[in-house]
């Protein structure tokens, strides 16, 4: 059984005319899940995150900064990736919330797996600045309430979107009690995660050249990023599950294919199963292909399930 997080008030949230990260995105992955193999999912409404939640990992003068900055109508730039529009703050509070809320699942054993459909994204969003199309980054939301609430010791965050999790990393870059393992392409946006960036020794990054595809990932994975995951033994995983490094995605190039994103899955899966119980909370990043993102998506929830 794996449980499914979301909420239609994250596809309210639009960041305007042509924007890469747009409502639609959340449409294909819903419609992809709405398939019947997917018929089992445990489909859950994602609460709001609270204020405790959200100061956990980012500051009260961004707080309430974002709380203040949505617009009455049209949009607000926050910089010239990320805007919010009327339904922005709702989307972002539901979309951390489904994760605290999905870490509690599986923490109570309700659930061994649980998939945040949800937007917008978040690892780029840091503890004081909205960028990259995120607001709150929902990811390091779920694993400071792990360590918070349910007492951890070692939670682990996957990151394999195209882009690095900038925002991520710098939230728990002096957090020994979290391991943060990135696969994304160099010289891409934010032109950060270089792999002599270790943080207290949590931090593992390994980076892609453009037109590299299935077997650099896989190698990566296997050989670098995955062992390093399996001696930490973490309690928790936790997946940032972007789908931009699929071959047909417009803002990036690396040619992996939904079969790639199934086999990643289901060694974080296993290696879930060998440390943390069996536990993964996995959220969605970026994509922007919508036929990809959504077989994508599909794939990796099934790999999940599976």
């Amino acid at each position: 059984m794996l449980r499914l997080y979301t909420h239609p008030a994250c596809l309210q949230h639009d960041p305007g005319p042509g924007h890469a990260e747009r409502p639609a995105r959340l449409r294909a992955v819903l419609r992809a899940l709405d398939h019947d193999r997917h018929a089992a999912l445990d489909r859950i409404e994602a609460p709001r995150a609270t204020r405790e939640q959200l100061l956990r990992v980012h500051s009260a003068e961004y707080l309430d900064r974002i709380l203040a900055s949505e617009p009455l109508e049209g949009n607000f730039a926050l910089d010239e990736d990320t805007s919010m529009s009327v339904g922005s703050v709702e989307a972002a509070l539901r979309a951390a919330g489904a994760n605290v809320a999905a870490v509690d699942a599986v923490m109570s054993g309700a659930t061994a797996h649980a998939f945040c459909a949800v937007r917008p994204p978040g690892h780029h969003a840091t503890r004081d600045r909205a960028m990259g199309f995120c607001l709150f980054n929902n990811v390091a939301v779920a694993a400071a309430h792990a360590l918070a609430a349910h007492g951890l010791k070692r939670v682990a965050i996957a990151d394999f979107d195209v882009h690095h999790g900038n925002g991520t990393q710098a939230i728990f870059e002096q957090e020994p009690r979290v391991l943060f393992a990135s696969s994304h392409q160099s010289s891409l946006y934010p032109d950060s995660g270089a792999e002599d960036e270790h943080g207290v020794g949590n931090i593992f990054n390994g980076t892609l050249s453009p037109g590299t595809g299935s077997y650099e990932f896989r190698d990566l994975w296997a050989h670098r990023l995955l062992p390093q995951m399996d001696a930490f033994k973490p309690q928790l995983v936790l997946i940032s599950a972007g789908f931009d490094a699929h071959r047909n995605d417009p803002l990036a190039d690396i040619r992996l294919g939904q079969e790639d994103y199934v086999w990643v899955t289901e060694r974080l899966a296993a290696l879930a199963h060998r440390h943390a119980h069996g536990r993964v909370v996995s959220t969605l990043e970026g994509g922007y292909d919508l036929a990809a993102l959504a077989a994508s998506a599909s794939a990796h929830v099934g790999a999940l399930v599976g």
